[in-house]
């Protein structure tokens, strides 16, 4: 397998969507204390700020910003998917032997989607993404009702209103 190119820069935002390879488990919100420890865990050893996060049954997107001189946002991914997989019990963990030759985690897809973040209005377009994303899967009729997200963090904050529902004819042709 050939080695993947991905654009790095220093104190970047990248818009990051990982998933599990069983696209129809749920152990990423079945397991969320595990998943928010994981987490917690990676940014101990390697910090980034947390600009925006949705977890979904399956897969999470995040906007993450890099600190000052690191451009290293694979690393951190990296450990997040180790750190979430070895919290797992034991019958999830069984990788494959590819996997097991890689030192991969058997329960994630191999690689991981990463968006360098542009501008603002492409750091807006991800954000809205993210949060209407739970909507869009129809797992939710209200971005507010899904509570695995940093929305209500968000709206706390008076970045987003709490009835905030997002462009939907823009957000489901994925236009970001």
């Amino acid at each position: 397998m050939s080695r993947y190119r991905r654009m790095k820069v220093e104190n970047g935002m990248y818009f990051i969507t990982a998933v599990l390879q069983n696209r129809k488990a749920n152990y990423l919100i079945r397991y969320i204390d595990e998943f928010r420890a994981a987490y917690k865990e990676t940014q101990l050893h390697c910090p980034f700020e947390t600009i925006a996060i949705c977890i979904l049954p399956d897969h999470f997107h995040l906007i993450m910003q890099l600190p000052e001189n690191d451009m290293n946002f694979s690393k951190r991914i990296r450990l997040l998917k180790l750190n979430f997989t070895k919290r797992l019990p034991l019958e999830y963990r069984q990788p494959t032997a590819s996997h097991t030759k890689r030192r991969e985690a058997g329960i994630w897809q191999r690689r991981f989607w990463e968006h360098l973040i542009r501008d603002d209005q492409d750091l807006v377009n991800h954000w809205d993404y993210i949060y209407y994303n739970p909507v869009k899967h129809g797992y939710v009729q209200a971005v507010k009702d899904w509570a695995y997200s940093s929305f209500h963090r968000d709206v706390k904050r008076d970045i987003f209103p709490e009835d905030w529902g997002g462009n939907p004819e823009l957000i489901i042709k994925g236009e970001i």
